[in-house]
């Protein structure tokens, strides 16, 4: 291990390295995975000089704090929360330059849940299927952060580009998924598919990157046959048993057998990576 690498010296409740995901293995039943807020991972990868896909970490509701072996460009953003370096408050939302043997502070979150943190040079763990990211359903990739992990940087970019004003969105107050109905849609009632589209639900506390959890008003099957298993979609929005929709995440798994009501836009996952528990959720369907 060179000294272009970080200790974690507190790990967090959640913490993993995510880049922008591994695509074109569903064939192989490897989901995507990747960063469930894409948005925030490029934003500080952009501050920092790296690519838009090099790896960060994504840290859940109470952040995480790391120990630079070197000094380092970094930038946290994603969901807004305190940040330190050495117990001195220093900026979210922009380039901060951390002294070798710093500790970089990223506190709980004041709104959202996921945080993301961009390090000059990227997360130079080894690729696994042409990803960084790690996959809780699967396995594959590093394992969560835990506390004395060391992990390597790659080369700090010696230019970083300017970045003017990022759009950094805020978590929402309340979750609006835009939504096409099916493929299963049959499988429901005509009024099920009312209160889909008309009820209010909230997010459910046992939400995590597999899938968004709802509570609320079950929704009542038409055809209460078994489904047998079928491929699934990032957006999926599937109905177990009790009724209550979930809307697949980045850690999705492939196949599934519950039906799929409907489909979410992808442009809108990101706010549902920064929704918690007990925000409001609505389904919009769009034809």
């Amino acid at each position: 291990m060179t000294d272009r690498a970080f200790a974690v010296v507190r790990s967090g409740a959640l913490v993993t390295v995510q880049d922008l995901g591994r695509t074109g293995y569903a064939h192989l039943g490897v989901p995507r995975s990747g960063a469930l807020d894409p948005g925030a991972a490029r934003l500080v990868n952009r501050l920092v000089g790296n690519p838009e896909g090099a790896a960060v970490l994504e840290t859940t509701v109470d952040g995480c704090a790391v120990r630079p072996r070197c000094a380092v460009t970094v930038a946290v953003g994603g969901a807004p929360c305190p940040v330190t370096v050495d117990g001195g408050p220093v900026a979210w939302g922009s380039a901060v330059r951390v002294p070798a043997g710093a500790v970089l502070d990223i506190g709980r979150a004041v709104r959202g849940l996921r945080a993301y943190v961009g390090f000059g040079g990227g997360i130079s763990v080894d690729p696994v299927l042409c990803s960084r990211s790690t996959d809780l359903l699967s396995g594959l990739g590093p394992a969560p952060l835990a506390d004395g992990t060391v992990l390597p940087l790659g080369a700090e970019s010696a230019v970083r580009g300017a970045v003017d004003a990022p759009p950094w969105p805020g978590p929402p107050d309340e979750l609006v998924l835009r939504v096409r109905l099916g493929p299963r849609d049959d499988w429901f009632t005509r009024e099920a598919l009312h209160i889909l589209a008309t009820r209010a639900y909230r997010v459910s506390s046992a939400s995590n990157r597999i899938g968004l959890r709802t509570e609320g008003p079950p929704l009542e099957r038409a055809i209460t046959a078994e489904l047998p298993s079928e491929g699934m979609v990032l957006g999926a929005v599937q109905v177990p048993p009790d009724g209550r929709p979930v809307v697949f995440l980045a850690d999705h798994p492939t196949t599934g057998g519950y039906p799929v009501v409907a489909v979410a836009r992808e442009a809108d996952l990101a706010a549902a990576a920064q929704a918690a528990p007990g925000t409001m959720v609505r389904f919009v369907p769009t034809g």
